[in-house]
């Protein structure tokens, strides 16, 4: 390679290497999220596997650079990277598929295994794209007295490209065009920044690997009666229509079910019926509902009938979801709701209105987002409640282990003068809070004017709702560990072979 070339060949191979290995990372995180979502415990496995292969190829491309410093051999490591890359989204199916059985089976082993062996797929692309830094300046250092000076333009570079390789993935590809043609662009990208040193001959590799942006990514997550999947900038989305006629609404990995339609009638047999019965615990029929996670618009249906005064507030953060809600979901049938595309929290700190009902279903499973489980949340619930006003928390949990129960509850408990907890569903407990305490006599009263179709659900109440203790260590925006206590609750639940099963309520179709 001559001078010249060298001088804008390698800066070229450094950018387009600093692209691959950051785009991979991102992409690589929508292509497990279907599986085994998008929560912090996930990116943090998803970005120490990187760090750990870039680490690894930093040190090997420092080695091989000193034992065999050739340009050729520096061009062929980038482009084993980029087929590598565009083998990615291919061959993660097989493993893919064991998880989702897994996760059916609830077999910590399967679903640990088959997880380390998605991600130890993105290992090899990015040792190889590690090894171009050190690789490139070990090649362009002409003298020790430019060392500095060569180390530094080709790491700026490098992060140049990573920043590329961060945002145009995020906000561009993966909308644009999907996770499987985006993992295939970046290849040929690679492919492309190989050629700079290999010679335009191989063009053709790029140029094949761009090919294959033409074949047709295939349903995602095959699934009997799938009507419908998408995989929006927040989530992948999945409505599913079993034989009995409900459609079901999955998020990301799948485990919980987000929204139930059925054709005839409003209730489910879910905890979503439950939540039905609290605006009967109110002194009075509220008239303004908000509805923090709405998804497909379960509970902003059915109050369309139990609750037809009442104006809701459907707060639902992805317009996709809302997108299903209206087409699958029935969503529309109430002619009182009004959708808002926003998160919970910012949404209840820029809206005046108060409302005598908050249900809060925006902890999205398995992994509660800690924000909306915060002294600092709970106060702003509070504010924004009418005097008298109720607010109704789902929360999920196993049959015997209920730490997450008594931690949110607990910390609703130190702002809130009541704080109650039903167990709906072996998964579900709801957990109320109230601006007035009710005596139990007042709830038995109030019970009674259940409407008839709801009135199944009395006994589950009267039975089943016992108070909550305030916590002596309540979580807060500095401290909410979620994370431990959903992974505890998890790993010690399938350790003792329980299956994620849902059981039903014992409701009367209306």
């Amino acid at each position: 390679m001559t001078p010249e070339k060298s001088r804008l060949a390698l800066p070229a191979l450094v950018f387009g290497a600093g692209v691959g290995a950051l785009a991979t990372e991102i992409t690589a995180s929508r292509l497990v999220a279907p599986y085994f979502g998008a929560s912090t415990i996930v990116w943090a496995n998803l970005i120490g596997i990187v760090l750990a292969a870039l680490a690894v190829g930093y040190w090997l491309g420092g080695r091989i650079a000193d034992r065999h410093p050739s340009p050729t051999l520096l061009g062929y490591i980038v482009l084993g990277a980029a087929v590598c890359v565009a083998a990615i989204p291919f061959v993660a199916k097989p493993f893919l598929d064991v998880t989702v059985r897994g996760l059916d089976q609830v077999s910590a082993g399967a679903v640990i295994g088959s997880f380390f062996s998605v991600l130890l797929l993105f290992a090899p692309p990015v040792v190889l794209l590690g090894m171009v830094s050190p690789f490139a300046i070990r090649l362009a250092i002409a003298t020790v007295a430019t060392a500095g000076a060569v180390a530094g333009r080709f790491y700026a570079l490098s992060t140049a490209g990573s920043l590329l390789g961060t945002f145009l993935p995020a906000l561009v590809l993966i909308p644009a065009v999907g996770t499987q043609r985006t993992f295939l662009l970046v290849a040929a990208v690679l492919a492309v920044s190989a050629s700079f040193v290999l010679g335009a001959r191989y063009l053709a590799v790029a140029a094949a690997l761009g090919a294959l942006v033409a074949l047709p990514p295939g349903i995602v997550k095959a699934e009997p009666g799938l009507l419908y999947e998408t995989t929006s900038p927040y989530q992948f989305v999945q409505v599913v229509q079993r034989p009995d006629g409900r459609r079901l609404l999955y998020l990301n990995e799948g485990i919980a079910v987000h929204s139930v339609w059925r054709a005839h009638s409003v209730l489910t047999g879910g905890y979503w019926d439950a939540v039905l019965v609290a605006p009967f615990l109110l002194a009075h029929p509220p008239q303004n509902v908000a509805i923090l996670g709405s998804a497909g618009g379960t509970i902003a249906r059915a109050l369309g009938v139990y609750e037809p005064q009442a104006n809701v507030d459907a707060v639902e953060l992805d317009p996709a979801v809302t997108r299903v809600g209206y087409r699958y979901f029935g969503l529309g049938d109430n002619p009182r709701v009004s959708v808002h595309a926003d998160d919970a929290r910012p949404f209840l700190r820029a809206t005046r209105r108060r409302y005598d009902l908050i249900v809060v279903d925006a902890y999205q499973q398995p992994y509660v987002p800690f924000y909306l489980a915060t002294q600092e949340f709970f106060r702003l619930v509070r504010d924004h409640l009418s005097p008298g006003g109720m607010v109704v928390l789902n929360v999920a949990a196993t049959p015997d282990d209920k730490r997450l129960v008594r931690d949110i509850g607990g910390t609703l408990a130190t702002v809130f003068p009541q704080t109650l907890q039903w167990p709906v569903l072996r998964f579900n407990t709801l957990v109320l809070g109230f601006t007035r305490p009710l005596s139990r006599a007042q709830i038995d009263r109030r019970a009674r004017e259940l409407a008839r179709s709801l009135q199944p659900l009395r006994p589950l109440l009267l039975r089943e709702l016992r108070p909550l203790a305030r916590s002596r260590d309540p979580w807060t925006d500095d401290r909410a560990p979620v994370e431990w206590v959903t992974d505890r609750m998890i790993v010690e639940f399938a350790a003792e072979g329980g299956r994620f099963e849902g059981d039903s309520l014992p409701t009367l179709p209306r």
